[in-house]
């Protein structure tokens, strides 16, 4: 990857690193920024045997200063809260997906005003998902250490070299949204990594509906509308007693064993027992309730299931191929990757429906850059 960079100011490495210890101190420092001057900000946590992620440190910086922040001081500071929902006060965050998640799980914040800078680097030609270090190297000359990248970030106290990796993780992003800027200028695409970064967020969040979780599992598309009515119940119940437990969903009950089950829908312990690879220890603790379920669900009314897509039959197969050379053609003239100008799972939706219009991931300016293949993809699409 060869990218050019314009005259940016790389800030120095810190002579020391620097921590907000007090609540009221990140409060008069957020205070004191001037508006609309953007905050960089990264989270570093652990996430190995919970269902949600542990805070183990906030970086944040603005106006030049770079800041560690202990999770208890964070979560103490209701202008830190505000920060991250005030959609004038931009946010810059690379790769940024687990982070938001973290905020709105730890803190109950849904983020607004976030600049997704792996997002905006994509768009500015740098390529799809380009990891924050790569980037880093190409533009600048700057190698970071990622040596700590998954160190215990809990614990205390942190080692020199996480703390020093901490900052990097958060001093060239700056830099790198200025690069980005010039980049997106230069496209005529000054407001699509805002627009992409805020929906990308939206959506993200909106997929936490549990009751929508089971047409993530894909494989029950064979099943029949009652079936798949089951599995929804199921894929429900697991979602809460993973919540409630606080342990990840393949430690409960995989997607596959919910499959299974539902496909089956066992009427009695015997039956659920029988259903293979579902461990003995999870009938004797749920079977009881795992059958009222499967009871429930097949009794209930199930007219507005929404059904799990199937895969594309041979004949949309074929039409996806030549639709998706259009959108290839786009994307090489414009050197944006396929990927984020228009995702597999959102070209299938378009062979799905047989049409672009109406949809909603295709306005702005993903339709500004395809309207010159608009008038082609509509004609194969209704042939």
């Amino acid at each position: 990857m060869t990218l050019s960079a314009p005259a940016v100011t790389i800030p120095p490495a810190p002579d020391t690193v620097r921590w907000i210890r007090e609540p009221d101190t990140l409060d008069n420092w957020l205070d004191a920024l001037e508006p609309g001057v953007p905050v960089v900000l990264d989270t570093e946590f652990e996430r190995v045997s919970t269902f949600y992620p542990i805070p183990g440190l906030v970086q944040l910086g603005g106006g030049g200063e770079f800041w560690l922040i202990d999770p208890d001081v964070a979560v103490a500071s209701e202008r830190f809260r505000e920060m991250l929902a005030d959609s004038q006060r931009p946010k810059l965050l690379y790769a940024m997906s687990e982070d938001l998640e973290l905020f709105r799980h730890w803190l109950d914040v849904m983020p607004k005003g976030v600049l997704d800078l792996q997002i905006g680097a994509a768009l500015a030609g740098a390529g799809f998902s380009v990891g924050y270090a790569r980037l880093v190297e190409t533009l600048f000359g700057e190698t970071l250490d990622k040596s700590v990248t998954r160190s215990d970030w809990v614990a205390r106290p942190l080692s020199p070299e996480q703390e020093r990796y901490a900052l990097d993780d958060i001093r060239f992003l700056q830099p790198v949204y200025e690069w980005v800027c010039h980049g997106l200028r230069e496209r005529g695409l000054e407001q699509a990594m805002a627009d992409e970064s805020q929906r990308f967020a939206d959506e993200a969040a909106s997929l936490e509906d549990a009751g929508q979780h089971y047409l993530k599992l894909r494989g029950g598309w064979t099943l029949n509308r009652e079936q798949q009515a089951v599995l929804q119940a199921l894929v429900v119940w697991r979602e809460q007693e993973c919540r409630r437990l606080d342990r990840p969903r393949n430690r409960v009950l995989n997607d596959g064993l919910l499959t299974a089950i539902a496909e089956r829908c066992p009427g009695s312990l015997r039956a659920l027992n029988d259903v293979q690879g579902v461990p003995g220890g999870i009938v004797k603790r749920y079977g009881e309730h795992l059958l009222e379920l499967v009871r429930g669900a097949r009794e209930a009314d199930h007219t507005d299931l929404k059904p799990i897509p199937r895969p594309l039959t041979r004949d949309q197969q074929a039409l996806f191929k030549k639709v998706k050379r259009c959108f290839r053609k786009v994307a090489d003239d414009t050197d944006i990757p396929i990927e984020l100008l228009a995702p597999r799972k959102r070209l299938e939706g378009v062979i799905e429906e047989g049409t672009m219009a109406g949809n909603p991931f295709f306005e702005g300016w993903r339709r500004d850059i395809l309207a010159p293949v608009i008038p082609e993809i509509e004609e194969l699409l209704v042939q």
